[in-house]
């Protein structure tokens, strides 16, 4: 079962110093515990301050998986593949961002060429760096066709939403675990995002779903009972 940690440090209470580092501490909570992929998601971030924060999740991330090779737990930046090519594993994007083909070829582009790119200029070191790895790629979807489409597009996975709740999204209808079960016949993995608790995960997993994503799960709670409770 996949797990996928989507980043919300506005949730946390206190002031901007104290809401990163809460976010970084269950960043590194998340890899410490098996994790699978974490979005960092900070939408209402400059390009500068995302990177930053991306910068020191990544250092996080590296350390613990440095210190434990069985951990594998993968940062994914949301939207802007930009950041993601200088910070981290991969980019998750909007259905209705650039397809996972476009942000591949740019990136072996910018491995390439280290300057001049879409991404602009990069040291030979980080050239080397991006040229050794294929960037992970994951897509949001709200329809069975959004699904077929970043398939066709070789992402290499999709996140569903919202399965139970749209909280976040209220112009988006609710998917539900029928829509979710179609979609899980494609040919490839996807994830289930909405309103998913301890609870009702099982029937996400019974529909098909390859793995959950969720927010409030994994921040709100002790993310070793929640990995535990879930795979069990």
């Amino acid at each position: 079962m996949l797990l996928y940690y989507i980043t919300d440090r506005l949730a946390f209470p206190g002031d901007e110093h104290t809401r990163r580092q809460r976010l970084l501490d269950k960043i590194a909570e998340a890899t410490s515990h098996g994790i699978d992929y974490i979005q960092l998601r900070e939408k209402d971030l400059s390009a500068r301050e995302l990177e930053s924060l991306a910068r020191e999740a990544s250092r996080i991330i590296l350390q613990r998986r440095t210190k434990n090779r069985e951990l594998r737990t993968s940062l994914l930046i949301n939207s802007r593949a930009d950041i993601a090519l200088a910070t981290a594993d991969g980019v998750h994007l909007r259905a209705a961002d650039v397809s996972p083909q476009e942000v591949r070829t740019a990136w072996r582009g910018a491995a390439r060429c280290g300057a001049g790119t879409p991404f602009g200029k990069l040291s030979a070191g980080l050239a080397r760096e991006i040229s050794a790895r294929d960037p992970l790629v994951s897509v949001s979807c709200h329809s069975l066709q959004e699904v077929v489409q970043a398939a066709a597009h070789q992402a290499a996975f999709v996140v569903l939403a919202p399965v139970f709740e749209k909280k976040a999204t209220p112009e988006v209808s609710l998917v539900g675990l029928e829509t979710l079960r179609q979609a899980c016949h494609s040919e490839i993995p996807v994830l289930a995002l909405g309103g998913i608790t301890l609870q009702n995960a099982p029937s996400c997993l019974r529909a098909g779903a390859a793995g959950i994503a969720a927010i409030r799960l994994f921040q709100e709670n002790d993310i070793a009972t929640v990995v535990r409770e879930l795979r069990g």
